[in-house]
């Protein structure tokens, strides 16, 4: 299984951007997907997931309200929209797959893609 993210760039505090990881075949049907990220000097961190069956999303508590995960069966990808962004949600982000959620809520995925890096900076 191969993960490509993309969509990161630079955008000012308050702005929006959506990130989208592409898996290399059915993964995103059939898998728990999610979105960590790592901001310098800091540990990898989970982000968001949503599961392979009924689409339940998690998210940790700092961007509930913000981020919006979602996916694509059709498209083999899973989304991340990003809103009313701040500083501190620069990282660079990396998408993530597992067999069930709660590998990915624990930090334990399967397979990861590569990083995307989001800066919000004025």
């Amino acid at each position: 299984v191969q993960l490509q993210a993309s969509g990161g760039g630079l955008v000012q505090p308050g702005g929006s951007l959506r990130l989208s990881c592409a898996a290399s075949r059915r993964t995103v049907s059939s898998s728990a997907m999610g979105w960590f990220r790592q901001a310098p000097g800091n540990e990898r961190e989970f982000v968001a997931a949503i599961s392979w069956n009924d689409g339940s999303p998690v998210y940790v508590d700092s961007v509930k309200g913000r981020f919006t995960i979602a996916r694509d069966n059709t498209k083999n990808t899973v989304y991340l929209q990003m809103s009313s962004l701040r500083s501190e949600d620069t990282a660079v982000y990396y998408c993530a797959a597992s067999i069930a959620i709660g590998l990915l809520t624990a930090s334990r995925p399967s397979y990861w893609g590569q990083g995307t890096l989001v800066t919000v900076s004025s």
